[in-house]
């Protein structure tokens, strides 16, 4: 009975987690669209212009630098929240990390649609929906214990080390972080193989 008691209360502990970390990945959507009302007109023709040069780097076999930078977009949110795990300062970065997540995110969507119009939200599905199915759960996952573990560490430092338990990095953090990054390393591979048909796709419908 006790340990039903302990698993639920820890539930609900992790369940918090997530809802604070999601209010701020929602505050930066919100940011992210009013933001992106005051891009210029001109934004469209060189968003034209980047995909263009997007799909002819495309072509054939992908590049060692579009790799690198695939990887930099795929992991870069879930290694810092990795990261910040180990630091006390974490729980303040965390949500700030979690915000800019949403607010270049919807930042890019926005951009999109107000340059092509019904057709840019095609075009960024296109562009951001692997990526967003792949990344935004592994970031959670990784986030929501991060921020448990740089909480831990908050006390510790605070307390001097009393009265605190030992943060734990124990088999199942590290069990987790290699199965997370299967999962952003086949979406990458994923990606890099599907996108570019599918964007040079509707480019062609929207652009003719």
């Amino acid at each position: 009975m006790k340990w039903k008691r302990r698993e639920v209360t820890e539930w609900r502990r992790q369940l918090s987690r997530l809802l604070f970390l999601a209010l701020f990945f929602f505050a930066g959507i919100v940011l992210g669209q009013v933001f992106s009302s005051r891009v210029p007109d001109a934004t469209g023709d060189e968003l034209a212009r980047y995909l263009t040069d997007f799909l002819k780097l495309g072509e054939g076999d992908p590049a060692p630098r579009t790799v690198l930078s695939a990887a930099a977009l795929y992991f870069r949110y879930p290694l810092a929240a990795f990261l910040l795990s180990f630091a006390s300062i974490g729980v303040l970065l965390l949500p700030l990390v979690t915000g800019a997540f949403g607010f270049f995110l919807s930042f890019s969507v926005c951009c999109f649609t107000a340059a092509f119009g019904p057709g840019g939200v095609l075009l960024a599905l296109a562009v951001f929906g692997l990526r967003c199915a792949v990344t935004l759960p592994c970031y959670f996952l990784l986030a929501v214990p991060a921020l448990e573990r740089s909480a831990a560490l908050a006390c510790l430092s605070l307390g001097g080390g009393r009265r605190s338990a030992p943060v734990d990095y124990g088999r199942k953090w590290w069990s987790r972080l290699a199965v997370i990054s299967g999962a952003l390393a086949a979406g990458m591979c994923a990606d890099l193989t599907l996108a570019p048909w599918v964007l040079r796709q509707l480019l062609e419908r929207i652009l003719a």
